[in-house]
């Protein structure tokens, strides 16, 4: 299904389409109805697609701990805070008479 919404920016006219994929589905007429509350859908396909989006944001963020370690980065924090380690100079009090 394609979809070409118009959208004016200073007068300007653009078009773009938006390409969706449509599939039929068995699912659990319990779980699509919790689904719909949960997220605040309005629609079927509006719970599913958040709930697609929810489950990919966890995934997400359970695999990061397999970055860490991983030896992705390399270098020296010594050498990038070089500028840190050097000796500042306290600052002054101003006296409030």
């Amino acid at each position: 299904m394609a979809d070409r919404p118009e959208i004016v920016l200073g007068g300007l006219f653009l078009k773009y389409t938006i390409h969706m994929k449509r599939t039929n589905l068995v699912l659990d007429p319990h779980l699509l109805e919790e689904a719909i509350r949960v997220f605040g859908a309005k629609t079927y396909s509006a719970a599913v697609n958040a709930a697609l989006k929810e489950v990919l944001r966890v995934r997400n963020i359970q695999s990061l701990p397999e970055f860490f370690g991983s030896g992705l980065w390399e270098g020296s924090l010594a050498e990038m805070r070089e500028d840190r380690t050097q000796k500042q100079r306290p600052l002054k009090r101003r006296s409030h008479r």
